[in-house]
């Protein structure tokens, strides 16, 4: 047993020394995640207005966090509270809600940092003032107004599916790039914004979204074969600029994860990096096509 555990942990230490984090541990947190968002998605769906503000609340306070740290004093509690506030607005309210929802959590973020000027530990000159509040109104524009178009979907007939769909397609990006990278990848893509991301990579994802696309959109959507080339190619490049977008933040601040809350994963926002614009992608799809 002694012999087999020592074989097992240095395994383990070539995983994670050629992939940069603990494999097996990420593959257990993320299938319990997409469990769970797997029976919220079909059950019940309020279950999942409930599962998305929670996903949205805790990255909006990652990202305040992560800014803070890099030495913007962006308020948390009303940053929170508008994320959280975003999700039920647009599940009960639709487009309507989500826009005047956003557009509150961003007064609020901002009337919050005016506010605490009175004290004399946050004050600071105007330039420093609306570098704050342009760090608030990012997570409400970015993490929050992205992740609710997901939401808007659920409440749509059937909208759960093209949830899934895309969900599923950009799982697969994420993972087929990730082995293709891992096995043949040799020439970077954009080094100096993320210096693992290859060509052979995204040749990987390009496949598996081609591929995925077409099976979900005949058997799962009921659309036209066609369509799922369509949904894979979208799904694709909003996922990609997804990547490369939170990859520029975190280079911006400094930082390798936005957090160590998903051991194996880094954060939140690690993990919904390229979720955040394909629900756009998607929803504009479904409004286009369904």
């Amino acid at each position: 047993m002694q012999a087999t555990r020592a074989q097992l942990d240095a395994t383990q230490v070539r995983i994670q020394a050629r992939t940069g984090r603990n494999l097996i541990l990420a593959t257990l947190i993320g299938l319990a995640l997409g469990l769970f968002m797997l029976f919220s998605l079909i059950v019940v769906k309020d279950l999942f207005m409930v599962c998305a503000a929670a996903f949205v609340g805790l990255t909006a306070f990652e990202l305040a966090q992560a800014l803070r740290h890099s030495g913007r004093n962006v308020p948390r509690i009303p940053v929170v509270l508008a994320a959280v506030s975003v999700v039920p607005a647009a599940f009960y309210f639709g487009a309507t809600g989500q826009w005047l929802a956003t557009l509150g959590g961003i007064l609020l973020i901002g009337l919050w940092r005016v506010v605490l000027l009175a004290w004399k530990s946050h004050r600071a000159d105007a330039s420093s003032v609306l570098a704050d509040v342009g760090g608030g109104l990012l997570i409400q524009s970015y993490v929050v107004f992205l992740g609710s178009f997901s939401v808007l979907l659920v409440a749509l007939p059937e909208g759960q599916w093209w949830t899934l769909a895309f969900l599923l397609i950009v799982i697969s990006a994420d993972t087929a790039a990730y082995a293709t990278g891992l096995s043949f990848g040799k020439h970077k893509m954009v080094p100096s914004i993320s210096p693992k991301k290859t060509w052979e990579g995204f040749a990987g994802a390009g496949a598996a979204c081609l591929g995925i696309g077409v099976l979900l959109s005949v058997l799962m959507l009921h659309e036209p074969w066609w369509f799922g080339l369509i949904f894979g190619v979208v799904i694709l490049l909003s996922a990609t600029f997804g990547d490369l977008a939170e990859s520029l933040i975190k280079r911006d601040l400094g930082i390798k994860d936005m957090s160590s809350w998903l051991p194996g994963h880094g954060g939140f926002l690690d993990r919904l990096d390229s979720i955040l614009p394909s629900a756009a992608a998607a929803y504009a799809l479904y409004l286009i096509f369904a």
